[in-house]
């Protein structure tokens, strides 16, 4: 269990056999010190919990550290059963945890941040919020993928990720060129091509007028 500075401590209930074939009391421990107990549970001629009534057993509240708040524990113990068989813990619940530092940042699909901790929560931090513009051809480039809005550009239309005309976020990607390569490639072609044929030019007109010269 934790405290309310996030320290961290060990609990530890045992069961001991009560007087009745069905009846156990149940002892609860908290850093070897005995903080809850013993408390009854009986069970029915079929295995179940009958009492305590609904399950849970609240241990009274305690000092687990100086300098922390009482701590405040209810022990469910509904889903417990007595059966001809050794004794084994099938499954746990936990609602508590240490402290955490920051570990990292995640970004959904609709701008929603969360922050990732080292004790395995996260939390969600804020949304990232789209703008489109009437035209965004007049929005003016500030640099460094920045840009101010202008009368040409019109009013902003604002709003989550995914609503309306907005687009998605693709957190952690590369954004790709907008150049297309194959045409860029072409374009390549036809400007050397182009160059070859000024080239032809140029030296037909040399060639001209060298034969121009020569003409005596």
């Amino acid at each position: 269990v934790y405290d309310s500075l996030g320290g961290e401590h060990l609990l530890q209930v045992y069961f001991v056999k009560g007087a009745g074939a069905n009846a156990w009391s149940v002892n609860t421990v908290v850093d070897g010190v005995q903080v809850g107990g013993p408390d009854a549970l009986t069970f029915d001629t079929v295995g179940g919990l009958a009492t305590p009534a609904g399950g849970t057993v609240t241990v009274p509240a305690f000092l687990p550290a100086p300098g922390t708040n009482p701590l405040n524990l209810t022990i469910d113990y509904s889903q417990s059963t007595q059966f001809g068989a050794p004794f084994g813990v099938n499954r746990l619940v936990q609602n508590g945890y240490t402290t955490g530092r920051l570990s990292g940042v995640d970004i959904d699909d609709e701008g929603v941040v969360f922050a990732r901790y080292t004790n395995g929560q996260s939390e969600v931090q804020g949304q990232v919020a789209l703008a489109s513009f009437q035209n965004p051809q007049g929005l003016q480039p500030l640099g460094e993928n920045n840009w101010a809005q202008t009368l040409a550009a019109g009013e902003e239309l604002t709003g989550a990720p995914g609503s309306s005309s907005l687009g998605l976020i693709q957190a952690g990607a590369l954004e790709d060129s907008n150049v297309d390569l194959s045409e860029q490639l072409v374009e390549l072609i036809i400007a050397q091509r182009n160059f070859q044929a000024n080239t032809e030019v140029i030296s037909t007109a040399d060639s001209i007028t060298q034969s121009v010269i020569n003409i005596r």
